[in-house]
């Protein structure tokens, strides 16, 4: 217990003890709720102990002793956080954050350990622990996330690791840097200048003397309309989108416009996850400590532009009549390393190995889809974080595994019938074989709106996806095509393989045993497509009847029904709204009276639309409308 006398002189302090001082059974503890106050510095200077009221409160709680601790402790805040400081050029600013962070229960050190480090402070992107955090997936906060966690100190339930609130003093990845582009379009150029102000840094024009780094659009600039200085980094695009992806600065070498081939041998030993076991993160630790020396570092290896072969087009749905481009190029090619090497053969082997080849490259556009964005994104321990939730991620890709899986079959048992062609070998066989296979298309033709939905608004509302797509959607295996036209492949497929089926048929004598199976599997192939397309309807009718439920206030909920569906919807206005919901077995009926005609034509927002199931005499069982309807009125309507 401390007494002070009124005039706050540290000399006049007078400390009044309860309880024996030479008596060991007691130990002496001051509790202040002011540390900046002069007692506090009297009894610092004097080595006595201090706690601040919020830390005997959670030893209380937890039913612990208080701690005994040569600094001064007000918080648990801080409490199993170790802390590690980089930029900070003022060595006040630095004493004073070490002391918030002992007095809220931190440790400081000095040297980054990433096995005993829990969060790198950093002024500045720059420098080896910078470099060294990013890749073992440290934290990396400002300083005001310490002035922040001290402002939060009284709260006994508070902790400054909380990943929500420490989310807001996040180090943006363009911090202390200037860029400008070169080679990029209007609008790429503006849509680049945007989200480099949104992740903490500027931009200026090209050539500006102020500019830290010129990011350039390789496929357009051969070279550099001046010489840049040695303290600007050159750098291709995938440096600026790759800093967004992880939310940390990249290392610059790596993406130097001039890719420097000492770095080639470092790539492999970089991961985007952070290891899980002491030896595996103490090896890579010893590994980037080398290589830091030497180099500088990045998680996100190079990768070269693409050159496309080919533009894939987005087609329609499952339409017959309708092919994907793919379909009917007759310039289609096999890969190099399962091409069949054959003499020139009949025009019916000419088509299966067009069916083989578009169902080669419809594999690997499949394993694209899977191995560049779900495999990434579905992948634990990423820099910053999960790019995506796991419901984002399902309703994107949805059954794109099943049906991966079952065109490698396809694929293999194609394969197997080209190399090893004779006339009597029958096409039709293998795709009964698997037929019932394709019951993986319904659920993701059905949804692919929504998945396209999801992949728009992803994009748009989270920087770190949109910066995603646009590094993978770069990559060769892309063929420079989004994700959402990769995606469209599936819903084209079914119809394009019918197509290719009619042709073989064509070509298939009427004695071969084959023509009757190309017409079962034809006809096979019809009803699944005519299922997928009934059972988007059906979708579609049953989103068509929540819309309505969801439209009139107080629709009851026995209208949602699977055999119920919406044939026509009618709306007629005179000195009401009314609108009339036609279903194959019931009728719905939202009205809303207005007060004067020339309310209809208000640009106010439309009127409330009500429900009640009470119906007049005469009237179908299952008919719902307003009771204070006119009952005169509803005769001559329903007539």
């Amino acid at each position: 217990l401390l007494q002070s006398s009124v005039s706050h002189n540290p000399s006049e302090i007078t400390l009044i003890y309860f309880g024996d001082g030479e008596n060991c059974e007691f130990e002496t503890v001051f509790v202040l709720k002011d540390f900046q106050a002069p007692e506090y510095s009297f009894l610092y200077k004097n080595d006595n102990r201090i706690l601040g009221p919020p830390a005997v409160m959670h030893c209380a709680s937890k039913g612990e002793p208080l701690p005994f601790s040569s600094r001064p402790l007000y918080s648990m805040t801080m409490l199993n956080l170790s802390l590690c400081f980089t930029g900070f050029r003022k060595k006040d600013e630095v004493v004073t954050l070490v002391n918030l962070v002992h007095h809220m229960g931190g440790t400081i050190r000095k040297d980054f350990d990433s096995t005993k480090v829990t969060h790198l402070i950093a002024r500045s992107t720059h420098g080896e622990k910078y470099r060294l955090a990013v890749c073992m997936g440290t934290p990396i906060l400002t300083p005001e996330w310490i002035h922040k966690a001290w402002e939060h100190r009284d709260d006994i339930n508070f902790h400054a690791g909380n990943e929500e609130f420490r989310t807001e003093f996040k180090v943006p990845p363009f911090q202390d840097c200037v860029l400008s582009f070169l080679g990029f379009s209007e609008e790429e150029r503006t849509n680049m200048e945007e989200r480099t102000q949104k992740h903490g840094g500027r931009f200026q024009a090209v050539g500006d003397e102020r500019c830290t780094h010129l990011v350039v659009e390789e496929n357009s600039i051969k070279e550099l309309p001046f010489t840049p200085s040695k303290r600007l980094y050159v750098v291709k695009q995938e440096w600026f989108w790759g800093s967004i992806q992880m939310d940390a600065r990249a290392g610059e070498t790596m993406y130097s416009y001039e890719k420097s081939p000492a770095m080639k041998k470092a790539v492999s030993l970089l991961s985007l996850t952070t290891p899980n076991s002491g030896r595996k993160r103490r090896r890579l630790r010893e590994t980037l400590a080398q290589l830091t020396k030497e180099t500088e570092i990045s998680p996100f290896p190079p990768r070269k532009r693409p050159s496309s072969e080919h533009s894939l087009s987005m087609g329609s749905l499952l339409d017959i009549s309708n092919t994907p481009d793919t379909c009917k190029s007759k310039n289609a090619r096999l890969p190099k390393s399962s091409t069949p090497a054959l003499p020139k053969q009949s025009a019916r082997w000419q088509v299966s190995k067009e069916l083989y080849q578009t169902e080669s490259n419809y594999v690997d556009i499949l394993a694209t889809v899977l191995q560049l964005f779900k495999y990434p994104l579905d992948k634990e321990g990423q820099v910053g974080g999960p790019i995506l939730a796991p419901e984002e991620i399902k309703t994107i890709f949805g059954s794109i595994p099943d049906i991966y899986e079952v065109h490698t079959r396809i694929k293999v048992d194609l394969e197997e019938l080209v190399m090893n062609w004779s006339e009597e070998r029958s096409v039709g066989d293998i795709i009964l074989k698997y037929v019932k296979l394709v019951k993986a298309y319904p659920p993701f033709v059905n949804f692919f709106e929504m998945s396209k939905e999801t992949i728009v608004r992803c994009e748009r509302q989270k920087p770190r996806f949109h910066a995603f797509l646009k590094i993978n959607q770069a990559k060769p295996e892309c063929g420079r095509q989004t994700l959402v036209e990769l995606l469209i492949r599936p819903v084209q497929r079914l119809p394009s393989v019918a197509l290719l089926l009619n042709d073989i048929k064509k070509h298939t004598s009427d004695d071969n045993p084959d023509k009757v199976t190309l017409e079962k599997a034809i006809e096979s192939l019809k009803e699944v497509m005519t299922h997928i397309n009934e059972d988007k309807r059906k979708t579609e009718g049953q989103k068509q009847i929540f819309d309505v439920v969801y439209e009139v206030d107080g629709c009851p909920a026995n209208l949602l029904s699977s055999h119920r569906s919406l044939v026509h919807r009618v709306e007629t206005i005179h000195v009401l709204c009314l609108v009339l919901f036609l279903f194959n077995d019931c009728l719905e009926v939202k009205l809303s009276f207005f007060v004067t005609a020339p309310l209809l034509l208000s640009t106010d927002p439309p009127p409330t639309f009500l429900h009640n199931a009470k119906a007049p005499s005469g009237s179908p069982k299952q008919c719902h409308y307003m009771k204070d309807i006119n009952l005169d009125f509803w005769s001559c309507l329903w007539c």
